[in-house]
């Protein structure tokens, strides 16, 4: 068996629980620009379905995700989605993974959260 490597923070929309959008925008945006004042950082953000836009050019928690880049936290987003949107050259931080990767870093993670 592997070690378990740190969690991995899985987000899948763009905004956080079921309800208004807008507010699951707004708590999402809060969430990601937290990530980096959490003890310990993840290891691993996994990006995918409409979680992807996050990762984009436009995306309101660029920089957040960049900053956290810069302090060695993997972000992987995942590749069929990206090409399922039409949005893969609209990338702006992180890897552009396959499932395996992604796959692969969830069950090595020590727990994996979902917001």
């Amino acid at each position: 068996t592997c070690a378990a490597t740190p969690h991995v923070v899985c987000i899948r929309d763009p905004h956080m629980g079921v309800g208004d959008d807008t507010l699951g925008q707004i708590l999402m945006k809060a969430f990601v620009n937290t990530i980096d004042e959490v003890d310990p950082l993840p290891g691993t953000i996994v990006l995918y379905n409409g979680g992807i836009t996050l990762a984009l050019r436009d995306s309101p928690v660029l920089a957040a995700l960049q900053e956290l880049a810069a302090k060695g936290v993997t972000i992987l987003v995942c590749g069929t989605c990206v090409d399922f949107f039409g949005r893969k050259d609209e990338v702006a931080v992180g890897t552009i993974s396959n499932m395996y990767s992604i796959a692969e870093a969830l069950s090595r993670a020590s727990h994996v959260v979902y917001p």
